[in-house]
Formats: C-alpha cells, structure tokens, sequence
C-alpha cells in the first residue's frame, strides 16, 4: 500500500511543500531587508493554490466552519509602507509571517505523524 496515494498525506505533502517555499521567499524578503528598492514578495495562499489546482477545501457539513474567501491574486510582490530609499520589507510583517508558517508546518508535520502511527498501529507494526 503505498500511503502517497492517499488523499490526506498528498495534502499533507502539498502543504508541506508550500510551508517550505514561503520560508524560502519570506528569508529572501528578510534578508535583502536594507537592498535599497527591493519589494517584499510572498506566495499565494495554500488554499488559494489549492483551488486554481482544482482542489478545493469543500464544507461537508453544515456544521463545519466555512473557509475562508479567497484572496486576492497570487502575490508576487506585497504592497506595503515604503522606506526613503523605496525598500518594502517590514521586519515585523515579514518575522510574523515566518512564525505562522512555520507554526503551520509544525502542525502538518505532526498530524502526518499522527497518521503514519494510526496506519502502523491498524496493520500491527
């Protein structure tokens, strides 16, 4: 059985991937901080990517939260406060978003953790 098939772990891996590459932007952003015009840029929202993939988070239930509504555009470049010198980054912005999507990564990791253990504990290993 090959558990990469499987719905949730794709999402999982999905996310961890996008987790993975904002990290990457996000330290570009925080490290060209004093790079005189440089443009604090970010990635599309994972639930917006889901959905121009033609994956979307779906409400099965009316009880269930509604997701959220979909961002603006992808963002490649965010629009912000601009210093003298024309750089956009805000380190507190920027340190902010680092923390929530490394918090998000955390909790995936963990919950394909969790998983793993339920599919080993089902087949008896």
């Amino acid at each position: 059985m090959d558990v990469g098939k499987i719905g949730l772990f794709q999402l999982a891996e999905q996310r961890l991937a996008w987790s993975n590459q904002r990290q990457s932007v996000l330290a570009q952003n925080i490290a060209n901080a004093d790079t005189p015009g440089w443009k604090a840029r970010d990635i599309q929202p994972f639930a917006q990517q889901l959905a121009t993939a033609g994956t979307a988070i779906a409400r099965t239930d009316p009880a269930h939260l509604a997701p959220p509504a979909s961002a603006a555009a992808a963002a490649s470049v965010a629009r912000g406060e601009r210093s003298p010198d024309g750089n956009g980054i805000a380190l507190d912005d920027q340190l902010a978003k680092v923390t929530d999507t490394e918090s998000m990564h955390d909790l995936t990791g963990d919950l394909y953790k969790k998983y793993m253990g339920f599919f080993r504990l089902a087949i008896g290993r």
